[in-house]
């Protein structure tokens, strides 16, 4: 299945390609070899995209208040206590996901919940690994309420690639886990910001899977 983000792009580059090869096609008969050249790379470079924007239908096993599932596939690259100064203003358990442009590229809900707090920020493109981009660079931070009151931030981080994010909730709308929440266009970020006290379950360099991988069980 195509994301809905995707689909005018994808057509657009299919035009754009199927006019590349038709003019070299026409103005440059005998030129057999750069037209099997061009072809090759057109449909290397759509067959890259498409794979990008490619929405695999996940159902989460397992409705749980106390158990934080991955936001987005991709790898765990921060564990750490950490200042969360937005919404919190005190320390918290900093869990951050990185997508790779050949990840799966949407975000789905690590928890049930209300949507408390959201807000948009405009900021740098920092690559998305680099410290400073959890509060420098574009991005999105959520905050959700469970049912028995714990609050839960996450935020969509823009990286060096992509710059464009999506989001498709707002405040006090009421959300299932692993439900569908944004997408982020090409390489990005996904940061968690649970209690000190979470029990966390991934290590660094494990990769998750958006809506499957067990994050963290809250106390």
């Amino acid at each position: 299945m195509i994301h809905k983000e995707g689909r005018t792009l994808l057509f657009v580059l299919l035009i754009i390609f199927s006019g590349i090869n038709y003019a070299i096609a026409y103005f440059l008969p005998s030129e057999e070899f750069i037209l099997q050249l061009v072809m090759a790379v057109c449909l290397v470079l759509y067959l890259l995209v498409l794979q990008f924007f490619r929405n695999p239908t996940r159902k989460v096993d397992n409705i749980s208040d106390n158990l934080i599932i991955a936001p987005a596939d991709g790898k765990v690259v921060v564990i750490e206590d950490a200042e969360e100064s937005e919404y919190f203003n005190d320390k918290r358990k900093q869990i951050s996901i990185f997508m790779s442009p050949i990840n799966v590229h949407v975000n789905r809900m690590p928890i049930s919940g209300i949507i408390q707090y959201f807000k948009y920020h405009q900021g740098k493109y920092l690559v998305a690994w680099h410290p400073k981009s959890s509060t420098e660079n574009e991005r999105t931070t959520t905050v959700v309420k469970t049912a028995n009151g714990t609050e839960v931030l996450f935020r969509q981080i823009a990286g060096a690639v992509a710059r464009r994010i999506k989001w498709y909730i707002k405040e006090k709308q009421k959300l299932v886990q692993g439900e569908e929440f944004g997408f982020i266009k090409f390489g990005s970020r996904v940061d968690l910001f649970l209690p000190l006290d979470a029990k966390i379950k991934v290590n660094i360099d494990d990769k998750t899977v958006g809506g499957k991988t067990v994050i963290a069980e809250l106390k």
